[in-house]
C-alpha cells in the first residue's frame, strides 16, 4: 500500500501545478482583458457571449485559484469540468488529435480527478472540513461505528 502522505503531497503538486497553468494561460486573460474578450469569444451554447465569458473567467479565474488553496475542490472542479467538456465536446469537437484539442482533454481528465478523489490531506478542505462528501463519508462511520456499540450492549 502507498504512503497515504505521498499521495497527499502528489495531489497537492497536481493541484498548484494545473492551477497555475490554467490561470496563467486563461484565467488571467479572461480577468484583465475581459472587454476585449467579449468582442470575439465564442457562444457555443447560444447562452451568449456575455454568459459564457463569465463562466469560462469564473471556473479559469476563480476555481483554479480555490482548486490550488484545496477549498471547495469538488465544486470547483465540477465547474471547470462542465466548462472543459463544453470546450472539448462542443468547441473543438472532441479532436484529440489537434494541439488545440489536446489540452482541454487533459484538463478534463484531470479536473474530473479531483471531482471524484477530493483535494486530498494537505487542503483547505481537509483542515476545515469543507468537502461535503468527505463529511458524509465521516458521518456513516460514525453512525456505523455508534450502531456497532449499540449491539455489543
Amino acid at each position: 500500500m502507498k504512503n497515504l502522505s505521498t499521495i497527499d503531497f502528489g495531489l497537492l503538486l497536481l493541484r498548484i501545478w494545473l492551477a497555475i497553468g490554467l490561470f496563467t494561460n486563461h484565467g488571467w486573460e479572461k480577468l484583465f482583458q475581459f472587454n476585449e474578450m467579449l468582442e470575439k469569444f465564442p457562444d457555443p451554447l447560444l447562452l451568449g457571449k456575455t454568459t459564457g465569458l463569465v463562466f469560462a473567467l469564473i471556473c479559469d479565474g476563480i476555481c483554479t485559484i480555490l482548486i490550488a488553496l484545496g477549498m471547495f475542490t469538488r465544486l470547483s472542479s465540477f465547474l471547470i469540468v462542465i466548462n472543459m467538456s463544453v470546450v472539448f465536446f462542443i468547441f473543438w469537437q472532441a479532436k484529440i488529435t489537434e494541439i488545440h484539442g489536446e489540452l482541454p482533454f487533459i484538463y478534463l481528465g484531470t479536473y474530473l480527478f479531483f471531482l471524484i478523489s477530493g483535494a486530498g490531506k494537505y487542503s483547505l478542505d481537509a483542515l476545515y472540513g469543507l468537502d461535503p462528501l468527505e463529511n458524509f463519508r465521516i458521518l456513516i462511520k460514525n453512525q456505523q461505528r455508534l450502531l456497532l456499540w449499540k449491539n455489543q450492549k
